[in-house]
């Protein structure tokens, strides 16, 4: 499933021993976040990913949802506000203090979904840098 989402977007590579590591990290130690699946008859038709950090100006914990795919035979069917909804009611329940995500620039339909469920678009512009192991890092001074 990740790696169908992964296919989407453009700053992302499906690599399924990638995506099984990340999602073994989480498993392994609850305090980095949580996956929550939902199944149908049985087979999972979806999963949302949420990972903990604390906020500085928020003063508390908040949550980056990490991902959030439905099984694309079970797309328009309501699956991915139920999950959402889900990672919300959960999100409010242990206290944390703000829900934040990434969603591709030209995929209107991802952002609607979410404006559709209270969020709105932050003046933040999203950066990265990728650390390849066993890389040297360039003139960074603490």
């Amino acid at each position: 499933m990740l790696g169908g989402l992964f296919a989407q977007e453009g700053d992302f590579r499906p690599d399924k021993d990638k995506q099984l590591r990340g999602l073994r990290l989480i498993f392994e130690q609850p305090s980095r976040g949580r996956v929550f699946v939902l199944r149908r008859d049985g087979a999972i038709v979806g999963m949302i990913n949420l990972l903990f950090t604390i906020s500085t100006a928020e003063g508390g914990f908040v949550i980056l949802l990490e991902d959030l795919v439905i099984h694309k035979q079970y797309q328009g069917h309501g699956y991915g506000s139920k999950l959402l909804q889900h990672a919300i009611d959960f999100a409010r329940q242990k206290n944390f203090l703000r829900i934040t995500l990434l969603t591709d620039r030209p995929e209107n339909l991802a952002q609607e979904f979410f404006r559709r469920h209270g969020f709105h678009e932050s003046s933040m512009i999203p950066m990265r840098l990728l650390i390849t192991p066993g890389s040297e890092q360039t003139d960074a001074s603490l």
